[in-house]
């Protein structure tokens, strides 16, 4: 009986007792931190952990009770050192450790780590390599450099820059992080075109060979990645070469703004020979608990207990160690800290190293869960750690260094971009990605400029760009060679120029020419020449089409193009006014107003002496103009005989001998035009008229016509490999000549049936032709552009380069420069009808007839003057008043100013005159 009620009570008791035991919580929990101690971060992260500890401990609401036991071990910044610390703490039975900063150190711990299951919480090391696959228990509580170098990259793309040179520590933090900054940088089709290395522990004299190595180089950004020096030696040493002028671009990764934030008010001078230098700082948003720790450590520097200021790496010190208690917290509501010896390990005996006291954390794995569910809000923002086990990024704020004082000109975060407003504030906002509307405030850069540096200088040692021509025979005005002074020029080298000029950095480059200049060299070979490293571009007319993009890189097209199809075509369609085509509008009213001149000058010559040109206003209105008009059939009598012999009663000879002088010259004049214009008009209306069969592409591929093509151009592999025509049908023609006389001798004659050619060169053939004409539409569409070797960022240089030529206008202007000297091919060809005569053809003879009409009627002029003088003469001093007072009664009253005097017959004229010179032979008679 006793027995049956003593089993249960013992059941119970070990129920109840294992129970308190399962969630005792332990009086102490020991973590490490591993660090070194005399650094810029270390500094302030040595007092931040330290004060974390010191607050949690203080908080009943953390750990409950238990006291956090805080060890830490200084690595001197030795790998080796590193380890062995390492070691040292896990003996202690850590079931964390914070730290370390260096990224070799981490590599290294990391190893440990994983092989005792103790999570690494580092809140320094920002190698990207650092991955969460090959260390699955390493956690990074600060920004991994992939963000940064993202961030950097964005800002060099930002300001155009496709070229940087990088100074780096030689470890694993400097060339995976400038590893980054490259991959991130050809996103941006940009590239980190030198770097340079530094020992780990460089000197003055490290930094002086390697800037002077640099600077015949081209690129003048530099990025700086290096571990926090707090004697900015690079930047001192570089000041010292005269490196810091506006020619220099200056980048510095956050290590320069953990520096200048660790400096103390009385080193603050120190920011003078950092003029324009920018940098990045990882983005802390400002809250009440991190303006008290700032005052709280104010107080402490006060105080004498803190010796350098406060950084960004000091808060996510403070922060890891609140983010390990938290984790700790919760395990040890669920779990027991235990550790047990490792079966993995080698036996110490056979090793001779004490590894048995090196054991295996129990609950790491469980621990290492909590850390990674950590969600609060620290001094340093939102802690919170990703897939990757890096805390979530919160952007960068960039810094700019000006008259010795620190600027922030903006915001970087990921996904956003640049902005001049905090990260915090974007959220929950429709966002704007693209790169047009991401902002920065004003830069002053190196020499204290605000214009953003050009970013190179031709460098001193550059190779220049082999860039191969094609050299032309015909179509020379797109490029050749000029024959006196060997110069390459052309409409396609003046677009390549002026490009050149929009491009951000140096292009040294020489032009190699590409052909033998008797015939138009292969356009496919050319590019194949850059695919294969024989030239570095090529630059001219160059399509681009589908088999040429496979081996090259192309640029934007400069000018649009396509095949197109060129046959005879006629161009004269019937017309009720046809006969208005022989001459040109000007032409036209030229013709016009000397046919009202001449009537006028006749009128005025004969009015005097030719009754048919007097009496009524009226008659003599209509027989001026019928007989100026009359005088254009006289030049033609076998032709218009019937119409004279209607006009014959009513038009008379001209009487006077200036009149008919007169008549002469216009009447040659005429004889001149009306023959012009006989042919001109027998021309148009009774030319062979050309035409073609030819409808289209389709009826030249079904029909078996030679077919015309340029030589060296691609339209002989697209009709033959892409149109299937046979290779035999097609006719290799190298000049507009050649066009011509193909076109006109036509298929059955030895010539070809059309021409297949780019619109380019078909404006330009067409511009001087009118009896060939362009067959529907381009049945391809391409384009011209320069050609560049795979992955060239030049070739994306020049794309920008060429659109902002496009938009300013140059692209036109240019093309009016070559081809539209005499106007426009597509103008000159739509606005001129054949076989028009034009003004410039003539203007000698109507000069000569304008020059003789006007001295005819100067000298009338000057006879009229002469005889009236002479009748105001008489009638002022008649030589007997007696004989001629009736003759001059009879005229006073008539004849009153000149004009009248001019209107009167030169019967009269003469009659009167005779009256006065023999009055008494008058009188006699008129007794």
């Amino acid at each position: 009986m006793r027995y049956l009620v003593f089993v249960p009570l013992s059941v119970f008791m070990l129920v109840v007792f294992g129970g308190i035991v399962c969630c005792q919580r332990p009086a102490v929990v020991n973590i490490g931190a591993i660090f070194t101690f005399n650094s810029v971060i270390g500094r302030a992260a040595k007092v931040a952990i330290e004060a974390a500890v010191s607050d949690v401990n203080a908080d009943p609401m953390i750990l409950n009770g238990t006291e956090l036991k805080l060890f830490m071990r200084d690595v001197k910044c030795n790998v080796f050192m590193g380890s062995i610390e390492a070691f040292q703490l896990i003996e202690k039975e850590v079931v964390a450790i914070i730290g370390p900063q260096s990224s070799s150190i981490a590599h290294m711990i990391s190893e440990v780590a994983n092989g005792l299951k103790v999570p690494l919480v580092s809140f320094a090391a920002t190698d990207p390599t650092l991955s969460a696959l090959q260390f699955p228990y390493f956690i990074r509580s600060t920004q991994s450099d992939s963000q940064q170098m993202a961030a950097m990259a964005d800002l060099i793309d930002f300001y155009g820059w496709k070229e940087v040179i990088a100074i780096y520590v030689d470890d694993d933090y400097g060339r995976n992080g400038i590893s980054a900054l490259s991959n991130m940088l050809e996103k941006n089709m940009a590239k980190v075109s030198y770097k340079l290395p530094l020992p780990v522990q460089f000197n003055q004299h490290d930094i002086t060979v390697l800037l002077n190595n640099s600077k015949p180089l081209g690129p003048r950004v530099y990025v700086v990645h290096v571990s926090p020096d707090p004697g900015l030696r690079i930047f001192t040493t570089a000041q010292k070469l005269q490196m810091m002028t506006n020619n220099y671009v200056w980048l510095a990764t956050d290590w320069l703004s953990a520096t200048l934030e660790s400096f103390s008010k009385m080193n603050q001078t120190s920011l003078r020979i950092l003029q324009g230098v920018v940098g990045l700082r990882q983005h802390t948003p400002d809250s009440i608990p991190k303006k008290a720790f700032l005052s709280r450590w104010s107080g402490m520097q006060q105080k004498g207990l803190v010796s350098a200021g406060l950084n960004t790496y000091g808060l996510y010190a403070y922060d890891t160690v609140w983010a390990v208690a938290r984790s700790i917290d919760k395990f040890i509501n669920e779990h027991n800290i235990t550790f047990s010896a490792s079966h993995e390990l080698p036996d110490s005996k056979a090793t001779r190293v004490q590894l048995e006291q090196l054991k295996v954390f129990d609950g790491g794995t469980f621990l290492l869960r909590k850390l990674l569910q950590t969600n609060f809000t620290g001094l340093s923002g939102q802690v919170q750690f990703n897939q990757d086990r890096n805390i979530v990024s919160r952007g960068y704020d960039v810094i700019n260094i000006d008259k010795m004082e620190i600027h922030r000109v903006g915001y970087w975060f990921d996904g956003s971009g640049f902005s001049v407003l905090p990260p915090e504030t974007l959220k929950g906002k429709n966002v704007s990605h693209s790169q047009l509307d991401w902002k920065l405030q004003n830069i002053t850069w190196p020499g204290g400029k605000t214009e953003t540096p050009r970013g190179w200088v031709i460098a001193d040692n550059a190779r220049p760009l082999r860039i191969g021509v094609p050299r032309r025979a015909s179509f020379v005005g797109f490029v050749t060679e000029e024959h006196d002074s060997h110069k390459v020029q052309g409409y396609c080298i003046d677009i390549f120029l002026e490009a050149l000029k929009l491009v951000p950095y140096d292009v040294p480059y020489k032009f190699e020419l590409f052909g033998d200049g008797l015939s138009n060299p292969s356009y496919d070979g050319l590019v194949k020449m850059v695919a294969n490293d024989v030239f570095d571009a090529a630059v001219g007319d160059i399509a681009i089409v589908t088999n040429r993009t496979k081996i090259v890189d192309f640029s934007q097209p400069y000018i649009s193009t396509g095949l197109v199809i060129v046959a005879p075509i006629n161009n004269h369609k019937a017309s009720a006014w046809v006969f208005l085509k022989p001459f040109t509008v000007e032409m036209w009213c030229v013709t016009a107003a000397s046919f009202v001149m001449i009537a006028v000058v006749i009128w005025i010559l004969e009015h005097r002496v030719n009754d048919d040109f007097r009496g009524p206003p009226r008659r003599q209105i209509a027989t001026m103009f019928l007989f100026s008009f009359s005088t254009l059939f006289k030049t033609n009598l076998l032709v218009c005989k019937h119409i004279l012999n209607k006009l014959k009663r009513k038009e008379e000879a001209t009487v006077s001998s200036l009149g008919r002088f007169v008549m002469v010259v216009w009447l040659f004049l005429l004889m001149v035009i009306t023959s012009s214009y006989t042919a001109s008009l027998s021309s148009i209306l009774t030319v062979q008229q050309l035409s073609t069969s030819v409808k289209g592409i389709e009826s030249l591929i079904t029909n078996d016509w030679p077919i015309g093509y340029q030589v060296g151009s691609f339209a002989y592999s697209y009709l033959s490999d892409s149109l299937r025509i046979q290779k035999s049908r097609l006719i290799s023609l190298g000049s507009p000549e050649d066009y011509e006389r193909a076109l006109r001798q036509g298929p059955r004659n030895g010539g070809v049936a059309a021409i297949v050619d780019e619109l380019p060169y078909v404006q330009l053939f067409l511009s001087n032709q009118t009896d060939f004409g362009i067959i529907g539409q381009p049945f391809t569409r391409s384009g011209w552009g320069f050609a560049f070797q795979r992955d060239s960022p030049l070739a994306v240089g020049m794309s920008t380069a060429i659109l902002k030529l496009s938009e300013n206008g140059m692209l036109q202007k240019l093309h009016e420069k070559w081809f539209c000297k005499e106007g426009c091919p597509e103008e000159r060809r739509q606005h001129s009808e054949p076989h028009q005569l034009r003004l410039i053809s003539f203007w000698g003879l109507y000069l000569l007839c304008g020059t003789i009409t006007f001295t005819a009627f100067l000298v009338f002029l000057l006879r009229m003057v002469c005889q009236y003088v002479r009748y105001k003469q008489q009638q002022m001093h008649p030589h007997s008043p007696s004989s001629s007072s009736s003759f001059s009664t009879r005229y006073s009253k008539a004849v009153f100013n000149f004009f009248d005097f001019i209107d009167e017959k030169e019967e009269a004229i003469k009659k009167m005159f005779t009256q006065c010179d023999y009055p008494q032979v008058h009188g006699s008679s008129g007794r």
